[in-house]
């Protein structure tokens, strides 16, 4: 294998600027350049950046807050009671958490009960309650039954105005 020489009294160009500099002050760039240390750039971070990982996007076993969506609870059979000459309309729901004044909707009314059309009932802007207690309310149904009973069927629901799908 050959020998170079060290270079002491040789010259090279620089590829920036064309001019003679000692061989041994001479540097590469980034780029491959052949420059002088005085002509020296150093590469611009910007040109290769840190890689950094993705940001996070949440908690692992997150339970955010929610808000529970309105549904209608089932009643009990023949939950509708009726008195004969009366427009007073007792409901019966176990628990049901209702207050005086709250508005409730009566679905899936079967019959006739009271002796009046299922339809009555089942009044899509609701009626507003009275009366309340912890397994019963009432409301005006404003029209007069004709019999005295518990009516409605097994698959009566009351609930809130609007339902949230």
């Amino acid at each position: 294998m050959a020998n170079f020489s060290r270079g002491k009294y040789a010259q090279f160009i620089s590829d920036r600027s064309g001019q003679a500099f000692p061989y041994t002050e001479m540097v590469t760039e980034w780029n491959g350049s052949r420059v002088h240390t005085s002509e020296f750039e150093p590469k611009q971070p910007q040109l290769e950046p840190k890689p950094h990982g993705a940001d996070p996007q949440g908690l692992p076993q997150a339970r955010p807050d929610r808000v529970e969506t309105a549904v209608p609870n089932l009643l009990p059979g023949n939950p509708i009671a009726t008195v004969n000459g009366s427009d007073v309309i007792t409901i019966t729901e176990p628990s049901h958490g209702r207050a005086n004044g709250s508005t409730v909707v009566l679905r899936n009314v079967d019959g006739s009960p009271g002796g009046l059309a299922y339809s009555l009932f089942e009044n899509a802007s609701g009626f507003s309650i009275s009366n309340v207690t912890t397994n019963t309310y009432t409301f005006s149904l404003g029209t007069n039954c004709t019999l005295t009973g518990s009516f409605g069927g097994m698959s009566v629901t009351a609930g809130p105005v609007t339902l949230t799908p």
